[in-house]
């Protein structure tokens, strides 16, 4: 049956083989699966998760604090493999109850600290450690409305065109058409505000920008959802000058490899628990 012929039954029930790719890890109810404890390393941030955009945002914000000499950012990051279903763990679903990577817990408060949500994990560590988020109200109001822009534009990126260009079992014209407008809007409102001024913020690097270029920065740089040529991601010239400049860091070069299980050898830290692991 084709998408015009569709009609929405009066009662909606999950229909297991229509999820496309990740089929085997959605379902409509919340929850853990199984029972099994989270692994505990000896440092008091403990990260789980996996070096998809989401990750990396906070791998990326932790080996930033680090490369200032904060050593209370030292952490364990351990694998959360998303397609394996590990993030429907009852350890897992403990810290996060939306079964999501990532997810973070802080054993240095009394009782530990859980903070899950990307966006929340960056805004928890830039505050905690005073780096990365600016004092002033105007520029801290600037950097807070460009971290919540990303978190909320991400699912049309993702979830939206991703899902179908790449994942979806069928190509279907009008969800294809639909996001792929989106996504252009969105590399659009990036484009202009980053023509006058080298990061969202102004003259300072901020979480709002370790934030958006873990989405925009694999859109534009890496040819995520084999879409570059598609959606003429190179036109963006001013996102993707910042995308370079951001991950020309050694810090964001660090952060993007940590809970990371694929691609070649030498990008993979699969476990982060010293500075040695990336040797």
């Amino acid at each position: 049956m084709s998408e015009q012929e569709y009609t929405p039954p009066k009662v909606w029930t999950w229909d297991k083989e229509s999820g496309g790719r990740f089929a085997n890890i959605n379902r409509p109810i919340a929850g853990a699966t199984h029972d099994k404890e989270l692994p505990v390393g000896e440092h008091a941030l403990q990260l789980y998760s996996l070096a998809t955009p989401n990750g990396v945002k906070v791998t990326v914000l932790l080996e930033e604090l680090l490369e200032l000499g904060v050593k209370e950012a030292e952490y364990d990051a351990w694998l959360i493999n998303i397609g394996d279903g590990n993030q429907f763990g009852s350890g897992f679903v403990d810290i996060n109850p939306n079964s999501k990577i990532p997810a973070l817990l802080d054993r240095s408060t009394n009782p530990p600290t859980r903070v899950f949500e990307s966006g929340a994990i960056l805004f928890y560590l830039a505050e905690k450690f005073g780096h990365f988020l600016p004092t002033d109200p105007s520029q801290r109001a600037e950097c807070m409305s460009w971290l919540m822009w990303q978190m909320g534009s991400a699912p049309y990126i993702g979830g939206g065109f991703g899902h179908f260009y790449a994942y979806a079992p069928m190509k279907i014209e009008y969800c294809i058409n639909r996001y792929a407008m989106e996504a252009k809007r969105l590399l659009d409102v990036l484009e202009r505000a980053l023509a006058d001024r080298p990061y969202l913020c102004g003259d300072d690097y901020t979480i709002a920008d370790m934030a958006n270029y873990a989405w925009y920065g694999a859109l534009v740089l890496h040819n995520i959802y084999d879409a570059a040529e598609f959606l003429e991601v190179a036109s963006y010239e001013n996102v993707v000058r910042w995308a370079r400049d951001i991950e020309a860091r050694p810090a964001v070069d660090r952060g993007r490899r940590v809970n990371r299980p694929w691609g070649p050898e030498e990008t993979r830290v699969p476990e982060r628990h010293s500075a040695a692991d990336f040797k």
